[in-house]
């Protein structure tokens, strides 16, 4: 349990340093700049060496440390909950930052602004992980770093599968996402963290269950087993054609492409009560009335 221990000192300390290197850019630089680099760099390097120290905790931890998968997925569900009250804003996820240009809630610019960022902090967690694991401050870095040059892909299933798993994840991680946008933090992000432990532990055996390119990018892109264009076409393509599956069923369309409706028909955003509608028509049948009178009480030439 000693190993277990220095994990979880380690992704407390993480997620210090990223809080405050939030609290940090925020008074330093303007709100454009905040939110569309150092929030999403942040969040991407919380997420990022986070996510590697309990991927090896997963693959390591049930033989190299007698605990079950009950442990790792307790670990998730706590850690992303501790994400979603953190982050500030950021998704570290480039579907979500795709997702919200094609609502129009981000230009194209500040998006990329914020793919990028999410490039460079997974970059740069990926880097300062291995950096960790090299001082092998327990057995399980020790075996990490013996297995590491040997790693193989996560990819535990056909090609077409894996992709359609990595989808149907993002698909229904998306979904609840856009259910929960304008719900308050307190319900969002349990249920967010309960999707995403649900998510990994159902699909975790088929691809790892990513559903998000550049965290699957940094963790599995280096491993033999498949070629470059396999891991695009499953954690790139895949959470891809996700969101855009769950975008179009939720909203019936994608706003930034086109406005037509596809899916629903158009409501009125106001309903007028049927009292005042009958109201409004008795009212037209005896101004009606009164002019039929009127007309009629005139003198004919």
């Amino acid at each position: 349990m000693a190993g277990l221990n220095v994990s979880i000192a380690f992704f407390f300390l993480v997620v210090g340093v990223c809080q405050a290197l939030r609290w940090l850019s925020k008074r330093l630089l303007s709100p454009g700049a905040y939110g569309c680099l150092a929030r999403e760099l942040a969040g991407s390097l919380q997420l990022c060496m986070s996510c590697l120290e309990l991927r090896m905790l997963v693959e390591i931890g049930p033989w190299g440390g007698g605990f079950g998968p009950d442990v790792v997925l307790t670990l998730l569900f706590l850690l992303f909950a501790i994400h979603g009250a953190s982050f500030d804003g950021a998704s570290a996820n480039p579907t979500i930052s795709l997702q919200e240009f094609l609502l129009l809630k981000s230009n194209l610019a500040a998006t990329a602004a914020k793919l990028l960022a999410q490039g460079a902090g997974m970059g740069t967690g990926w880097a300062v992980t291995k950096l960790y694991w090299s001082w092998e401050l327990t057995h399980f870095h020790l075996i990490q770093n013996l297995i590491a040059s040997e790693c193989s892909s996560s990819i535990h299933t056909s090609l077409q599968h894996a992709a359609f798993v990595e989808g149907t994840c993002s698909f229904l991680f998306h979904l609840v996402l856009l259910k929960l946008c304008q719900s308050h933090p307190m319900y969002q992000v349990p249920a967010l963290a309960v999707t995403v432990t649900f998510l990994t532990y159902t699909a975790g055996p088929f691809t790892g269950a990513f559903f998000n390119p550049a965290l699957a990018t940094v963790a599995t892109f280096h491993c033999s087993g498949n070629s470059f264009w396999d891991y695009v076409q499953v954690y790139w393509l895949g959470p891809l054609a996700g969101m855009l599956t769950a975008l179009l069923l939720y909203q019936g369309n994608i706003p930034r492409l086109f406005q037509k409706n596809l899916l629903y028909s158009q409501k009125s955003k106001y309903k007028i009560p049927k009292a005042r509608v009958a109201v409004h028509v008795e009212g037209d049948e005896l101004r009606r009335k009164r002019k039929g009178e009127k007309s009629d009480s005139e003198p004919r030439a």
